[in-house]
């Protein structure tokens, strides 16, 4: 979409972040560049010093500029891109029928942000809780049976900013009979969830992807690096068997600057007319 002003009659400060934000989007202020200075800004919108400090601070909320402590804004260089698309879920259960010695070399981490694990700082945490009154009715059990409740956490080694998080959930009647299966020292398990469910006897044949967003507090955005006015994602994942049984559930959160999903559907052809020609 061509670049547009905001359609009402703005105060000078919202049209002053309007010009520049279409001068961003169009490339004429390209990412890394310095933007105008305040006195600049003063001079070509003829407006006071506060409406310049106030158009700047728009751009900053909208995530278009960079800001710091004694630094010239400048335009935001958008972050590496991850996609992360619904074909996994076929590639990680084809991956749990594969040897031990090539699931542990391809997992969840590698798919999920395409860089080995061991690039990756990695922390597992295993907990058993009692359902919630939300998860047990989506897993159709009661309040007093027991959850296996996972968190994922991945950090860049170099910043120590998220790369990703993840809390998933598993009824500990469905994974009972295989104990490794509620030890997390034996994270991270080669070739993930699909793997460990299929020891015991569980194969997924159903994944939904639920995909909502919020902004996030204050704490999230440093832990994620993110600067103001990016928002997270939230894709919860819904695992179910050849029985309609929801066997897991798992809440991931991803930044949308530098998230892609991609969900692919393959459709079922119309059947054919019989006697077409065409």
């Amino acid at each position: 979409m061509e670049p547009q002003p905001t359609a009402v009659q703005a105060p000078i400060h919202l049209r002053i972040a309007d010009d520049l934000r279409m001068e961003i989007e169009r490339g004429e202020l390209a990412p890394g560049a310095s933007l105008p200075t305040l006195g600049e800004i003063c001079e070509r919108w003829e407006t006071s010093m506060n409406s310049a400090r106030s158009a700047v601070a728009l751009l900053k909320a909208q995530g278009l500029i960079t800001t710091g402590r004694g630094k010239a804004p400048v335009v935001r260089i958008p972050p590496g891109r991850v996609v992360r698309s619904s074909e996994r879920h076929q590639a990680e259960k084809d991956l749990a029928r594969r040897p031990e010695t090539e699931r542990a070399d391809v997992g969840e981490a590698e798919t999920n942000l395409s860089m080995s694990i061991h690039d990756q700082v990695f922390t597992s945490d295993y907990e058993t809780i009692p359902a919630t009154a939300e998860l047990a009715e989506l897993f159709g059990i009661t309040t007093s049976d027991s959850l296996l409740r996972r968190r994922y956490v991945s950090k860049d080694s170099r910043t120590d900013h998220l790369l990703s998080f993840s809390t998933a959930y598993i009824p500990v009647d469905l994974i009972s009979a295989n104990p490794a299966l509620l030890d997390e020292n034996n994270e991270p398990w080669p070739g993930g969830t699909q793997h460990q469910l299929s020891t015991v006897g569980i194969e997924i044949m159903c994944v939904v992807d639920q995909v909502t967003g919020r902004m996030p507090t204050t704490v999230e955005a440093q832990q994620w690096g993110l600067p103001e006015g990016v928002p997270l994602i939230i894709c919860r994942r819904i695992s179910l068997d050849a029985n309609d049984r929801v066997v897991e559930i798992s809440d991931a959160e991803y930044p949308a600057d530098r998230t892609e999903l991609r969900f692919i559907t393959p459709l079922k052809p119309w059947p054919k007319k019989s006697g077409s020609m065409s």
